[in-house]
């Protein structure tokens, strides 16, 4: 039977796991899906993902596909796995999708959320996707700050010093800092990002928003070309990968 091209979307709670990309030093969230798969199927099946999340990290809306000459129809999928995954990894949709699709080089708008829980003593309910900060945080200077790095910029500035990619310009096409209530979210859309650059950009935002740094600061960071000049790269468990949109053709 010839085979199958299948794009499924995941949700998964980080926590128990050392990121997406199966490594020999944990369980991660690809190796169990793997796992799943070739149990369901029969076949030898790894699949390839758009976004290497790393340890702790969360996802609504990562996807990846596999090819399989499973009898199983696409649709059915999604259902068929989740009965042999843990509860903290959910397939949301399987799907066939061209032969040709690479969720990692096909076009695509990536959009993350970090979470804050901005209040005096910590919510032990929140404390495995929020990051607790305890002081007072100006979200209206936060939000001045995050206009600068809105657009086509070099943000190697707000990458980790061990990114091995050659070009680290990007584009961000929106970044918002929203309060309700006692919760700051921070959520970034762009077309790619460099290893650690949202926690970067989220740690240097932390700091205006504490009123270390002006909010004309953050400019002057992201001219500056140097990883030394930004704040600190804010904890993985405040974070979430929450859609990935590739344009319909």
């Amino acid at each position: 039977m010839q085979k199958k091209r299948i794009k499924l979307t995941i949700a998964y709670d980080g926590t128990n796991y050392c990121g997406w990309q199966v490594q020999p030093n944990g369980i991660t969230v690809e190796e169990v899906i793997n796992k799943a798969l070739c149990k369901l199927t029969g076949e030898d099946i790894a699949v390839i993902g758009a976004s290497r999340t790393d340890s702790g990290v969360h996802a609504l809306g990562n996807v990846a596909v596999f090819d399989s000459a499973t009898s199983i129809p696409p649709e059915r999928i999604a259902m068929a796995l989740n009965q042999r995954l843990p509860d903290d990894i959910v397939i949301v949709k399987s799907e066939e999708v061209a032969p040709d699709f690479h969720p990692r080089y096909c076009d695509c708008e990536k959009t993350y959320e970090y979470h804050i829980i901005n209040t005096r003593m910590p919510i032990p309910t929140k404390r495995l996707t929020n990051y607790f900060v305890s002081y007072d945080l100006d979200v209206e200077r936060m939000q001045q700050a995050a206009d600068y790095l809105v657009g086509e910029h070099d943000f190697v500035s707000f990458c980790n010093v061990r990114t091995q990619v050659e070009d680290t310009v990007r584009t961000v096409t929106e970044l918002e800092v929203l309060r309700e209530g006692e919760e700051i979210t921070i959520r970034i859309s762009g077309n790619g990002f460099l290893y650690n650059m949202v926690r970067i950009i989220v740690g240097t935002l932390v700091r205006v928003g504490r009123g270390f740094y002006t909010p004309e600061k953050v400019k002057e960071i992201l001219e500056a070309k140097d990883r030394k000049a930004a704040g600190v790269t804010a904890p993985a468990h405040g974070l979430m990968l929450v859609e990935i949109r590739y344009p319909k053709k």
